[in-house]
């Protein structure tokens, strides 16, 4: 966080005190949170998970008998210690204000979190957290790179300094997945039940990954434990959905100006929510489906609605809008050309390859889809959603692509974003000529493959790490080269090539029925 969002004036800080003078129109925890204990003890405390998980414990919290499931955060790492220290000066209290695409905005103060601790401060507390006997979950927002997932085969990377690390030294642990064997080895040689480890990243079969690695690191270790925590932990996989800016210096003002308190680090989002979990858990977990989660068997279909349809979407309004001119999610999807194009992709290029869902109609999800990137209270910039599409696409876009290919359908929407990512790679610079920040670990030879492509249209897509053998495929290929054509002619405006590509594409479905 940047160091400006530690100023203030001398208006009271929010604290246990402070917030029963609050507006009554500011939703405050009255539970009795002297009360709680804690249940469950969340690695990696950012804002996604103060605005989501939290969020679900504090509603909970407001019900009789769930006084067990309160959140001890843990910190990581150095960094983390700002976070911890205005949490502990706020008594573990937070806002969190939430922005309706009406323009309606609700304030309320979260209190299911009543501990923090500080991983480099003392480790042993950290474990001791972990292995107390109140402890059912552990969960996880530790990003996708804290799972050390090898991007060439999706197995687990040991080559990272503090992997190494847990591995000689598994009783000093440095990593997440070091603190949770080293827990559940003193749970087992104690005698105690394993407790379950709970990911809520926004990683696919994010529960299974996490076994995965986890289970690879223990067998680093030692082999028995490996096996005991195959035998005896659970996993369950999760889907996990709700926009979250960062926290910025705006966001602290609001909440002085509005509530008349200061909190040094709030959290902004938008009023949707969405947690579908797999009912797999070691022992006891709270009833979250009683505060707007769903329990399912299988997530598998509810990812994959996801991915393709919110995740996909946002690279798909990301690119074409980017380089259009605009910069922020709501612009793009304000203009009805965008808007259009967007919905005729869900619908004709998604929509048919999706498993119908318990509980998800799917064109009201689609609807909320688009309201939800129109909020305008909500600035997404397209620089964020951009970022690392060499690791997004291939999940959210080519997946898409490569499935309806099997099913011989025509992908000439998907793949102009594709031609336009290229463009997007190739010039770094909008049509009005203004550079575009370009975030991506893979830029490099992003651009060396894009670059040549003047003098080799399917040039981008010989880059064979992002695209697999979709080079390969003569009829994508064909719709590549001809989007490439179009995008590239001297005159070429996205928006006018956009247009074309759809009318030719209801042609060609009319043409086929």
């Amino acid at each position: 966080m940047n160091s400006a969002i530690m100023t203030g004036d001398q208006s009271p800080r929010l604290n246990r005190h402070t917030m029963l003078t609050l507006p009554d129109t500011v939703d405050i925890p009255l539970y009795d949170r002297s009360k709680l204990k804690v249940g469950i003890v969340h690695l990696g405390v950012g804002g996604f998970h103060r605005a989501h998980q939290a969020v679900y414990i504090n509603e909970l919290l407001k019900t009789p008998g769930a006084e067990q499931w309160a959140i001890c955060g843990v910190g990581l790492f150095e960094s983390n210690r700002k976070l911890r220290d205005i949490l502990q000066a706020q008594d573990y209290l937070y806002s969190v204000t939430v922005r309706h695409p009406t323009g309606k905005v609700e304030n309320k103060i979260v209190g299911s979190m009543i501990d923090f601790v500080l991983a480099p401060d003392n480790k042993q507390q950290v474990i001791n957290k972990l292995t107390h006997p109140d402890t059912k979950i552990v969960s996880l927002t530790i990003t996708e790179g804290g799972y050390n997932i090898n991007p060439a085969n999706g197995d687990f990377d040991d080559s990272h300094p503090d992997v190494r690390h847990d591995i000689q030294y598994p009783n000093d642990p440095v990593t997440a997945f070091g603190y949770i064997i080293a827990a559940l080895k003193i749970r087992k040689d104690n005698g105690l039940p394993a407790f379950t480890v709970q990911s809520c990243d926004n990683i696919q079969h994010n529960g299974s990954v996490t076994k995965k690695m986890l289970v690879s690191l223990a067998k680093l270790q030692q082999t028995s434990m490996a096996e005991w925590i195959e035998e005896n932990v659970c996993f369950p996989n999760a889907m996990v959905d709700r926009i979250t800016p960062v926290t910025s210096q705006a966001d602290i003002d609001y909440i002085q100006t509005t509530l008349g308190v200061r909190d040094l680090w709030p959290i902004t989002c938008e009023s949707f929510s969405q947690w579908v979990i797999e009912d797999d858990f070691c022992c006891d977990r709270p009833n979250w489906d009683a505060v707007g989660a769903q329990f399912v068997e299988d997530v598998t279909p509810y990812e994959t609605m996801k991915i393709r349809l919110l995740n996909a979407g946002h690279s798909v309004l990301g690119l074409l809008g980017s380089i259009h001119g605009y910069y922020t999610i709501d612009e793009v999807v304000s203009d009805k050309d965008f808007a259009t194009y967007l919905r005729a992709f869900m619908d004709m290029e998604v929509t048919p390859l999706l498993e119908p869902m318990n509980g998800i109609d799917l064109e009201a999800y689609k609807d909320t889809l688009i309201e939800r990137f129109s909020n305008p209270n909500i600035k997404d910039s397209l620089v964020r959603i951009c970022s690392e599409s060499s690791a997004k696409l291939p999940k959210f876009l080519i997946a898409t692509i490569q499935d309806n290919i099997a099913a011989q359908r025509d992908v000439s929407l998907a793949t102009l974003v594709i031609a336009a990512w290229c463009l997007y790679c190739d010039k770094s610079c909008n049509e009005l000529g203004v550079d575009i920040d370009i975030q991506d670990v893979m830029y490099t030879e992003l651009a060396d493959h894009a670059k040549k492509t003047a003098e080799d249209s399917l040039s981008f897509l010989k880059l064979t790490a992002v695209f697999g053998n979709l080079i390969n495929d003569a009829a994508f290929t064909t719709s590549y080269s001809k989007a490439i054509a179009a995008l590239y002619l001297p005159s070429a405006k996205i928006k006018d090539v956009m247009n074309t590509t759809l009318r030719q594409k209801i042609t060609t479905v009319a043409e086929g029925m």
